[in-house]
Protein backbone atom coordinates (compact mmCIF):
# COMPACT_ATOMS: atom_id res chain seq x y z
CA UNK A 1 0.00 0.00 0.00
CA UNK A 2 3.07 2.59 0.72
CA UNK A 3 4.80 2.68 -2.73
CA UNK A 4 5.07 1.36 -5.94
CA UNK A 5 7.42 2.12 -8.57
CA UNK A 6 7.38 4.73 -11.52
CA UNK A 7 4.34 4.50 -13.07
CA UNK A 8 4.77 4.71 -17.04
CA UNK A 9 1.38 6.29 -17.17
CA UNK A 10 1.47 9.23 -15.16
CA UNK A 11 0.42 12.89 -17.34
CA UNK A 12 3.65 14.65 -18.63
CA UNK A 13 3.58 17.56 -16.32
CA UNK A 14 4.97 15.20 -13.35
CA UNK A 15 7.37 13.36 -15.59
CA UNK A 16 8.70 16.51 -16.54
CA UNK A 17 9.03 17.57 -12.68
CA UNK A 18 10.91 14.53 -12.12
CA UNK A 19 13.40 15.25 -15.16
CA UNK A 20 13.98 18.61 -13.87
CA UNK A 21 14.75 18.04 -10.73
CA UNK A 22 17.26 15.79 -11.72
CA UNK A 23 18.55 18.16 -14.34
CA UNK A 24 22.29 18.63 -15.22
CA UNK A 25 23.92 22.12 -15.99
CA UNK A 26 25.28 20.41 -19.20
CA UNK A 27 22.14 18.51 -20.88
CA UNK A 28 18.56 18.00 -19.80
CA UNK A 29 18.44 14.52 -19.42
CA UNK A 30 15.82 11.92 -21.10
CA UNK A 31 13.39 10.18 -19.05
CA UNK A 32 15.81 7.11 -19.48
CA UNK A 33 18.55 8.23 -17.83
CA UNK A 34 16.32 9.57 -14.87
CA UNK A 35 15.05 6.22 -14.63
CA UNK A 36 18.28 4.28 -14.74
CA UNK A 37 19.57 6.35 -11.86
CA UNK A 38 20.18 4.18 -8.52
CA UNK A 39 18.53 5.10 -5.76
CA UNK A 40 21.02 5.43 -3.84
CA UNK A 41 22.44 8.48 -5.72
CA UNK A 42 19.71 10.58 -6.18
CA UNK A 43 20.49 12.69 -3.19
CA UNK A 44 24.02 13.56 -4.88
CA UNK A 45 22.04 14.84 -8.01
CA UNK A 46 20.38 18.08 -6.78
CA UNK A 47 21.43 18.44 -2.96
CA UNK A 48 20.32 21.82 -2.03
CA UNK A 49 16.75 21.49 -3.19
CA UNK A 50 16.55 18.31 -0.43
CA UNK A 51 14.67 19.25 2.61
CA UNK A 52 14.62 15.84 4.12
CA UNK A 53 16.06 12.69 3.43
CA UNK A 54 15.62 9.12 4.97
CA UNK A 55 16.13 5.52 4.18
CA UNK A 56 13.05 2.87 4.75
CA UNK A 57 11.96 -0.39 4.49
CA UNK A 58 8.61 0.18 1.40
CA UNK A 59 5.95 -1.28 3.97
CA UNK A 60 6.67 -2.28 8.37
CA UNK A 61 7.32 -6.39 9.03
CA UNK A 62 5.70 -8.15 11.80
CA UNK A 63 6.94 -11.31 13.30
CA UNK A 64 3.87 -13.67 13.02
CA UNK A 65 4.21 -17.15 14.79
CA UNK A 66 2.11 -20.61 13.52
CA UNK A 67 -0.49 -19.97 16.02
CA UNK A 68 -1.19 -16.59 14.46
CA UNK A 69 -1.37 -18.22 11.40
CA UNK A 70 -3.15 -21.04 11.95
CA UNK A 71 -5.92 -18.38 13.58
CA UNK A 72 -6.16 -16.43 10.76
CA UNK A 73 -6.50 -19.46 8.66
CA UNK A 74 -9.43 -20.96 10.73
CA UNK A 75 -11.44 -17.52 10.79
CA UNK A 76 -10.94 -17.45 6.63
CA UNK A 77 -12.35 -20.85 6.49
CA UNK A 78 -15.30 -20.30 8.31
CA UNK A 79 -15.85 -17.02 6.52
CA UNK A 80 -15.51 -18.77 2.79
CA UNK A 81 -17.46 -21.62 4.02
CA UNK A 82 -20.37 -19.18 5.49
CA UNK A 83 -20.51 -17.40 1.98
CA UNK A 84 -20.78 -20.89 0.49
CA UNK A 85 -23.68 -22.08 2.64
CA UNK A 86 -25.48 -18.94 1.88
CA UNK A 87 -24.96 -19.28 -1.73
CA UNK A 88 -22.20 -16.05 -2.24
CA UNK A 89 -19.58 -16.70 -4.38
CA UNK A 90 -18.57 -13.78 -4.90
CA UNK A 91 -17.98 -13.39 -1.16
CA UNK A 92 -16.16 -16.36 -1.05
CA UNK A 93 -13.87 -15.77 -3.89
CA UNK A 94 -13.30 -12.14 -2.86
CA UNK A 95 -12.01 -13.71 1.12
CA UNK A 96 -9.87 -16.12 -0.65
CA UNK A 97 -8.08 -13.21 -2.75
CA UNK A 98 -8.06 -11.35 0.78
CA UNK A 99 -6.04 -14.81 2.01
CA UNK A 100 -3.66 -15.71 -0.66
CA UNK A 101 -2.90 -11.34 -1.25
CA UNK A 102 -2.70 -11.64 2.96
CA UNK A 103 -0.50 -14.50 2.69
CA UNK A 104 1.86 -13.38 0.01
CA UNK A 105 2.55 -9.48 1.65
CA UNK A 106 3.12 -11.53 5.23
CA UNK A 107 6.04 -13.74 2.87
CA UNK A 108 7.35 -11.04 1.22
CA UNK A 109 10.56 -9.39 1.46
CA UNK A 110 10.30 -5.46 1.77
CA UNK A 111 13.05 -3.65 -0.32
CA UNK A 112 14.86 -0.54 0.99
CA UNK A 113 14.03 2.76 -0.77
CA UNK A 114 14.77 6.10 -0.57
CA UNK A 115 12.39 8.97 0.61
CA UNK A 116 12.71 12.74 0.43
CA UNK A 117 11.31 16.04 0.90
CA UNK A 118 12.04 18.64 -1.46
CA UNK A 119 10.61 22.11 -2.39
CA UNK A 120 8.36 20.50 -4.86
CA UNK A 121 7.07 17.63 -2.96
CA UNK A 122 7.48 14.35 -1.21
CA UNK A 123 9.41 11.73 -3.35
CA UNK A 124 9.31 8.05 -2.33
CA UNK A 125 11.44 5.88 -4.31
CA UNK A 126 10.81 6.27 -8.38
CA UNK A 127 7.67 8.49 -7.48
CA UNK A 128 6.93 12.16 -6.35
CA UNK A 129 4.05 13.60 -4.71
CA UNK A 130 3.70 17.28 -5.66
CA UNK A 131 2.75 19.36 -2.70
CA UNK A 132 0.11 21.16 -5.23
CA UNK A 133 -1.58 17.73 -5.37
CA UNK A 134 -1.49 16.86 -1.55
CA UNK A 135 -4.54 18.37 0.06
CA UNK A 136 -2.86 17.72 3.60
CA UNK A 137 -0.87 15.05 5.89
CA UNK A 138 -1.16 13.98 9.15
CA UNK A 139 2.04 11.64 11.16
CA UNK A 140 0.37 8.49 12.80
CA UNK A 141 3.43 7.52 15.25
CA UNK A 142 3.09 5.09 18.14
CA UNK A 143 6.24 4.21 20.04
CA UNK A 144 7.31 0.47 19.16
CA UNK A 145 4.55 0.82 16.49
CA UNK A 146 2.87 2.75 13.58
CA UNK A 147 5.38 5.43 12.29
CA UNK A 148 4.17 6.71 9.04
CA UNK A 149 3.42 10.15 7.22
CA UNK A 150 -0.20 9.98 5.37
CA UNK A 151 -0.54 12.27 2.95
CA UNK A 152 -4.16 13.09 2.12
CA UNK A 153 -3.78 13.95 -1.70
CA UNK A 154 -5.62 14.91 -4.85
CA UNK A 155 -6.38 11.74 -6.13
CA UNK A 156 -9.36 8.97 -5.82
CA UNK A 157 -7.20 5.72 -6.31
CA UNK A 158 -5.82 6.00 -3.56
CA UNK A 159 -6.83 9.41 -1.66
CA UNK A 160 -4.43 8.41 1.53
CA UNK A 161 -0.67 7.41 0.53
CA UNK A 162 1.19 5.96 3.47
CA UNK A 163 5.18 6.96 3.77
CA UNK A 164 7.07 5.07 6.59
CA UNK A 165 9.11 6.49 8.91
CA UNK A 166 10.86 3.95 10.57
CA UNK A 167 14.06 5.70 12.25
CA UNK A 168 13.24 9.68 11.07
CA UNK A 169 12.14 11.63 13.34
CA UNK A 170 8.96 12.41 13.00
CA UNK A 171 8.99 16.13 14.10
CA UNK A 172 11.76 17.23 12.25
CA UNK A 173 9.64 15.87 8.99
CA UNK A 174 6.26 17.56 10.07
CA UNK A 175 8.25 20.88 10.49
CA UNK A 176 9.33 20.65 6.96
CA UNK A 177 5.91 19.41 5.37
CA UNK A 178 4.19 22.23 7.55
CA UNK A 179 5.78 24.69 5.03
CA UNK A 180 4.39 23.57 2.21
CA UNK A 181 0.97 21.97 3.20
CA UNK A 182 -1.66 22.03 6.27
CA UNK A 183 -1.61 19.56 9.29
CA UNK A 184 -4.95 17.98 9.27
CA UNK A 185 -5.58 15.50 11.49
CA UNK A 186 -6.88 11.72 9.83
CA UNK A 187 -8.61 8.61 11.66
CA UNK A 188 -7.26 5.07 10.69
CA UNK A 189 -9.72 3.71 8.14
CA UNK A 190 -10.86 0.36 7.74
CA UNK A 191 -7.42 -0.61 5.14
CA UNK A 192 -4.61 0.64 7.93
CA UNK A 193 -7.31 -1.61 10.31
CA UNK A 194 -6.73 -4.52 8.02
CA UNK A 195 -3.12 -4.03 7.43
CA UNK A 196 -2.48 -4.30 11.19
CA UNK A 197 -5.06 -7.35 11.68
CA UNK A 198 -3.35 -9.36 9.11
CA UNK A 199 0.34 -7.56 10.13
CA UNK A 200 1.15 -6.59 6.66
Amino acid sequence: MYVDGFRENEDDKKGEKINSFFAREEKEPVAEEVVSIPENKIIAHRPEDVLAHWQAPEFETYETDGRYLAYLGLVLAVIVAYAIYTNSPIMAITFILIGVVAYIYMHKEARTLDFMITYDGVMAGREIYEFENIKSFWIFYEPNGLKVVSLHTKSFLPPYVHIPLHEENPVEVREVLMKFIPEIKQEAGVVDALERLLRI
